[in-house]
């Protein structure tokens, strides 16, 4: 039986609510979207569902995380068959601010996630991470969440809002869940949509480059050069497909890894695919030896 799903755009009627919730003792589970829903939201959804008492999605194109040549104009917002699927879910609350109310005309306090948000994919979209942060900030402000549910698909960013969680003494749970796939294994993303199946089909590299590797560790392969190559070599020879980067991170620092592998070590991989638009495609998964 679908739910009946409140739509609030109004920022400060979004934060009386959660008060009244709050005020109530009920649980609150919040899960930032940018619409254009997929099974890899709705499964956050479903789990927010059964862990707390009040489900509340916003659906936000959040500016400040676009670069000057990013896709901010021609982002996807099929909103009708969001609140469709919110519905089925069982949401409570889709939070649906203009940007205008969101960020008031006179805004100027932004969020700096420093060193760290300025690597890997932050090197190639400068600020972008400081505009997730921002804005991920301000609506936990808004809806004050015992839970946050975010994927492990932006593996960056869910570390960098855990870390600003920590530093900022912020009291929400952050709940990471496991990458949706599509059935070649090409993790879900609304930027999908912009794929043919042909490049679809192509873009699943980002996947059998991560399933090697992991094949080779345990093979016993555990020098970063060489699984960099072998990775490298996968996606760049896939059609229409270039690598940006593949890196070997610690999973406690999210620091580049040095010669070898070890027990917590996790492959970050962004690659581009296609002309007009151009679609930048991330993915990760667990290396360990």
């Amino acid at each position: 039986m679908e739910n009946a799903c409140l739509i609030v755009s109004s920022p400060s009627k979004m934060q009386r609510l959660s008060k009244q919730w709050t005020l109530k003792k009920q649980t609150i589970g919040f899960i930032p979207t940018m619409g254009c829903l997929h099974e890899g939201h709705l499964s956050l959804m479903r789990q927010a569902r059964k862990q707390t008492q009040k489900v509340v999605v916003s659906i936000f194109v959040n500016p400040l995380q676009f670069g000057r040549n990013e896709d901010f104009k021609i982002y996807p917002k099929p909103f009708e068959q969001d609140l469709q699927l919110c519905k089925e879910v069982g949401v409570d609350v889709i939070f649906h601010p203009t940007v205008s109310d969101f960020y008031p005309r006179q805004f100027q306090t932004t969020i700096d996630g420093n060193a760290l948000a300025k690597k890997y994919c932050g090197r190639s979209r400068p600020g972008h991470f400081n505009g997730v942060l921002t804005a991920v900030h301000i609506l936990f402000e808004l809806i004050r969440p015992s839970s946050a549910f975010f994927g492990e698909k932006d593996f960056q960013q869910l570390f960098l809002i855990k870390q600003m969680c920590r530093d900022l003494w912020i009291p929400t749970e952050i709940v990471p869940m496991p990458i949706i796939r599509e059935s070649n294994g090409l993790a879900m993303s609304s930027r999908n949509t912009y794929l043919n199946a042909e490049q679809k089909e192509n873009a699943a590299c980002l996947f059998h480059a991560i399933s090697s590797v992991q094949a080779a560790v345990k093979k016993g392969y555990a020098k970063t050069a060489e699984l960099h190559a072998l990775a490298a070599s996968l996606i760049n020879h896939a059609p229409g497909m270039e690598m940006e980067y593949a890196h070997f991170v610690d999973l406690k620092t999210l620091l580049p890894l040095g010669d070898n592998i070890h027990t917590s070590s996790r492959l970050l991989l962004a690659a581009h695919i296609g002309e007009n638009p151009r679609v930048r495609l991330i993915d990760n998964g667990h290396i360990a030896v």
